[in-house]
């Protein structure tokens, strides 16, 4: 792949300059700007296929982290014996923050600091990672918002059980975005010091700690709230009819026993207080686990399921074929990731991020691309493009707690954490890298080149996004709900929420352009 240092040339034909970049082969310096703008979107949109299809495995070794549990010795009172009780390993909110936001949010953090090890030794941090999260944020509190809302059964109404865990949430990561405006252009204006992206990147800790202490209700430090509402099994059992073949049970992935349970433990299952369901699960032996392996690139080249056998529809059929055909490489490349029964998911987990990483590197490689051949700015692609794509396990994650949780805290506790770990993580941790580099090489702070751009985006997200907390609010208080209800109102309010993020990237792209 070639480097994305050099410069464009003039080309009198075309009247404009010609991109000499290219991204496998050089002669696609020769082909048209609008062929290759094509075909680099086309990539672009391909890899966020890619990280589509990594995402399922990724959430799936997720459930496996946060479903573990740990033997506890207990005396039972009526007949003074020894009795071993299962507790989860994860408070449910330190899970949320950390795992579900983390994990969901990884794809944009990673491509932030890709963007900032590519520019190590630049006086100037690079414009795409600060772009991506700005948007990503917006991205996650308007069109998965406007998503959840409406993924409720008609008539359905999820609400908030612990609104004090809720408003820690919330005011970390509205302060985030405070934070990120003062020290942008009031406390040291159009430049990052050293201290600055520490204290960034510290403030995560103390969003963890507050956030645990509100969950534990400890003294003084915590919101007089009740948490009210909150039932014994957060998410309700779902059992899936799988495809069974002889003495085996083969499932989308792999092939296991027969009489292994079915049911869904999904990454939300830190909720749920049925941890002995978590214990029947047994892991496979070696043997078995090769299998496994096995099974995943046998799954990665199968283009018709058994499933898709019993459709009636031919034209059906096929689209999935050719959609399984399409997918192939990815999956193909993804059946390298470890068994997700292995270490109680950890190894499949680290693996995915591993993948979720180098898919952010080719992508960030494609906007530089994009950028030569259009013109059009590289923040307008982050702001817009590669955040809608990255933030793709944000929506999903999301989605499913919005469809399999009784409440609505985890769907909306994924959007407010996800927006504070972008800040405290995804920009921090990438302005750590280069300002302390720059503070041992040169002594002098990190320079950012869009700083004016950036901080008057940060002012339109904040201003939309008390609009969108405005309609939680105003659902709460008439529906007793911040998801689901009448369709006419939750559609109603996906609409509006959908026309905030729509005003955010219009007004943003035109300040960038120098229109406004």
């Amino acid at each position: 792949m070639a480097s994305l240092n050099s410069s464009s040339t003039w080309d009198s034909n075309l009247g404009h300059e010609r991109c000499l970049f290219y991204f496998i082969f050089h002669f696609e310096t020769k082909l048209s700007h609008g062929l290759r703008g094509f075909f680099y979107f086309l990539a672009l949109a391909y890899c966020f296929v890619g990280l589509s299809a990594i995402t399922d495995r990724f959430f799936r070794s997720m459930e496996n982290v946060v479903k573990h549990s740990r033997a506890v010795e207990q005396i039972d009172p009526l007949t003074n014996t020894k009795v071993i009780k299962y507790e989860k390993v994860w408070n449910y909110t330190i899970a949320d923050i950390t795992l579900l936001a983390f994990g969901t949010s990884f794809p944009q953090i990673s491509l932030a600091t890709i963007d900032a090890i590519r520019n190590i030794g630049s006086l100037t941090a690079g414009g795409l990672g600060p772009g991506t999260l700005v948007g990503s944020a917006a991205f996650d509190l308007f069109p998965i918002h406007a998503v959840c809302v409406v993924v409720p059964k008609a008539g359905e109404l999820k609400r908030i059980s612990d609104i004090g865990v809720w408003l820690v949430e919330l005011f970390w990561s509205f302060w985030a975005y405070i934070w990120l405006y003062i020290i942008l252009k009031i406390w040291t204006p159009n430049v990052i010091t050293l201290w600055e992206a520490l204290l960034t990147v510290a403030q995560f800790g103390l969003l963890l700690i507050h956030a645990y202490a509100q969950d534990k209700r400890w003294p003084y430090v915590s919101l007089p709230m009740t948490r009210s509402e909150r039932p014994e099994d957060w998410v309700p059992e779902e059992k899936i009819a799988p495809y069974r073949d002889g003495n085996k049970t083969r499932d989308n992935y792999s092939e296991v026993d027969e009489d292994r349970n079915s049911i869904i433990v999904d990454i939300f299952s830190i909720h749920s207080a049925n941890t002995e369901q978590c214990r029947n699960d047994t892991i496979p032996q070696k043997d078995d686990l090769l299998s496994v392996w096995k099974m995943q690139f046998i799954d990665a080249l199968t283009l018709e399921s058994p499933e898709s056998k019993k459709l009636n529809s031919k034209s059906l059929r096929v689209a999935k074929a050719l959609w399984k055909l399409v997918l192939a490489p990815w999956r193909l490349l993804f059946a390298f990731v470890p068994p997700y029964q292995i270490a109680n998911g950890w190894i499949a987990f680290i693996f995915s991020l591993v993948f979720i990483s180098g898919i952010a590197y080719i992508v960030t490689k494609i906007t530089d691309l994009i950028s030569c051949v259009t013109g059009i700015n590289a923040y307008i692609i982050a702001l817009t493009a590669l955040a809608a794509g990255t933030s793709w396990p944000d929506l999903v994650a999301s989605k499913i707690a919005a469809e399999r949780q009784i409440t609505a805290d985890s769907a909306i506790a994924n959007i407010t954490c996800s927006n504070s770990v972008n800040i405290y993580i995804g920009i921090g941790v990438p302005w750590l890298i280069d300002t302390l580099y720059n503070y041992i090489a040169y002594k002098k702070p990190l320079r950012i080149e869009n700083a004016a751009g950036l901080s008057f985006s940060l002012l339109i997200f904040f201003a939309t996004s008390v609009g969108c907390i405005g309609v939680l609010v105003f659902r709460r208080l008439t529906l007793g709900a911040e998801l689901g209800g009448p369709r006419h109102w939750a559609w109603l309010t996906s609409f509006y929420l959908m026309l905030l993020w729509l005003v955010f990237v219009v007004l943003s792209s035109l300040q960038v352009s120098n229109i406004i």
